[in-house]
């Protein structure tokens, strides 16, 4: 049995975001096959590409045996339980749970690509995963720490612990 170390994106901006955050990271706690490794800090920032009240995102580090699928299975059974619906693309959300990274793999299928397509442009996946590997490295693009100067134009907020 290989275990990996995934990076998983944690997001909401309706409700009570950070409420749900702290009980979507509970749940991830509670995947079987998988071990939360390590839990960034959480962070404030205005919805990009789409419209509603600001997000609250952070990333999760998870160390488990589940394919690539099945843990994708399980986090979208996370959101689901926590109310999360697809009306249209980029739409406000309840819980977003994007798998960012699973070990240096890069896969493209057609409901998973990894490392996730646009993580290397957004400043609340990049600060908060840099917080946790400052020396990270995005299988096919190259160190994370490289990508900051495209998101300084991003306002972004780290909230008290």
């Amino acid at each position: 049995m290989t275990v990996v170390l995934a990076y998983i994106g944690i997001g909401a901006n309706l409700g009570d975001p950070l409420a749900t955050l702290q009980a979507a990271i509970d749940d991830c706690r509670a995947i079987e096959c998988t071990h939360l490794a390590a839990v960034s800090s959480l962070y404030r920032s205005a919805p990009i590409e789409s419209s509603g009240p600001d997000y609250v995102n952070g990333v999760v580090a998870v160390e488990t045996s589940l394919s690539p699928l099945e843990l994708l299975g399980r986090l979208q059974q996370i959101e689901a339980r926590h109310g999360r619906l697809r009306p249209h693309r980029n739409a406000p959300r309840s819980l977003d749970l994007d798998i960012l990274m699973y070990g240096r793999q890069i896969i493209d299928l057609p409901d998973l690509s990894v490392p996730h397509p646009r993580m290397h442009v957004r400043a609340f996946v990049l600060l908060p995963l840099l917080e946790l590997d400052p020396r990270l490295e995005i299988p096919g693009r190259g160190m994370a720490e490289q990508w900051l100067s495209l998101v300084t134009d991003q306002q972004i907020e780290r909230l008290p612990a």
